[in-house]
């Protein structure tokens, strides 16, 4: 199932140009890859098998960070936390979920939000004495 998730968010990347592109940021010899998307964009099985909310009002944030030293550039295991803001300034508290499948290492946490909204987003990304950053971007959603 793991692997079907993995399928879909990266057919998400590949198939949707401008809106849901992957976004990628580099700190030291690591890659933090980010992306936020409607959750209708899982397909209803595997949303339940993860125990996401598959709604048009319900975003998912996906993080996963690679080690670039290191031949293959493996899924590291980060703490992870944040927040998320809409221009009202309400604030969520984002709650990440790890999901592991092999050598893969994902973060997903679940945003609502309101047709035609913009949602900052401030995610600290920790893994151990060698990488401690605060990712920050910002993504436009939309009811279907």
């Amino acid at each position: 199932m793991v692997r079907a998730l993995t399928t879909i968010l990266m057919l998400c990347f590949c198939l949707s140009s401008n809106a849901f592109a992957e976004q990628k940021e580099k700190v030291g010899n690591y890659d933090i890859h980010y992306v936020a998307l409607s959750s209708t964009f899982l397909t209803p099985s595997i949303a339940k098998t993860y125990g996401i909310q598959r709604s048009s009002y319900t975003g998912i944030i996906n993080i996963t960070v690679l080690d670039t030293s290191v031949e293959g550039n493996p899924a590291v295991p980060v703490e992870i936390s944040g927040v998320a803001n809409n221009l009202l300034d309400a604030r969520i508290d984002l709650q990440f979920r790890e999901i592991r499948e092999g050598d893969s290492i994902y973060y997903i946490a679940e945003v609502p939000y309101r047709d035609d909204q913009e949602i900052n987003f401030k995610i600290a990304v920790k893994y151990g004495k060698k990488l401690n950053t605060t990712l920050k971007f910002k993504q436009k959603f939309y009811v279907e």
